[in-house]
Parts: C-alpha cells; structure tokens; sequence
C-alpha cells in the first residue's frame, strides 16, 4: 500500500494505491496525518481508484480521518471507488460523513464550491 499526496488550495488530497488492510492501515493512517498537519490542510479527499483490496480497516482510517477534518471545520471526501469498496463503505454508513464522487476533480470541485451540508448523500445508482 502506497499513498501520495496533492495540495489544492486547502484540501489534502490523499491517493491510496495498493491492498488497504490492517497490515497497511496505520501507516497510511500516520502518513496522511502528518502530511495534513505539515499542510495545515482544512479537507481531505482520500482517492481509492487505485485501491485493489479494502477490509473493515480501511472504515477506521476513513472515520479517523473525518474526526480529524471535523476539528479543522473541514470535510472529508471519498472518490473513485470501485463496486465492491463502495458497497463495504455503504454498509459502515460512512456516506452519512462523507462525500462520494466518481472522481477526484469532481470532489475537489465540490469542496471548493461548498456543497454539501454536516452530512453528504450516498452515491445515487
């Protein structure tokens, strides 16, 4: 499991490349940390397009993450996930906390226009 990092006005955008597991998770899960408190960023979007794998893990790094934005005033995104880790993500209720597009460019686009309120819709089949 990789992950790489982009800055776009206030927003952390974190790509997650590789199996998401418990053996990965907590060093992804220290990486984005640090880099969002170098960065002073408000909002994340975490990118799974290159995610190949994900377990319940990966549903702790993602509410980790949006308590941290939580206390910046941010919100957290999620874009580019496949069938299988959107359906693992549903189940868990994390689209009740966070926002899910199709792609990066669209929740970046989102975040900076403001959209969405507390809590963000679940994608729309």
């Amino acid at each position: 499991m990789e992950v790489t990092f982009e800055m776009i006005d206030d927003i952390l955008i974190s790509v997650l490349s590789g199996e998401l597991d418990h053996h990965s998770s907590s060093e992804i899960r220290e990486n984005i940390d640090q880099t969002y408190d170098v960065f002073k960023a408000k909002h994340i979007i975490l990118s799974f397009e290159e995610v190949t794998f994900m377990d319940s893990s990966g549903v702790g790094l993602i509410m980790g993450r949006y308590n941290k934005a939580r206390e910046r005033k941010g919100k957290i995104a999620i874009a580019g996930c496949n069938e299988h880790i959107s359906r693992i993500l549903e189940m868990a209720g994390i689209y009740t906390i966070a926002g899910c597009f199709a792609s990066t460019a669209e929740a970046v686009a989102a975040l900076q226009d403001g959209e969405g309120g507390e809590t963000w819709n679940a994608p729309t089949e």
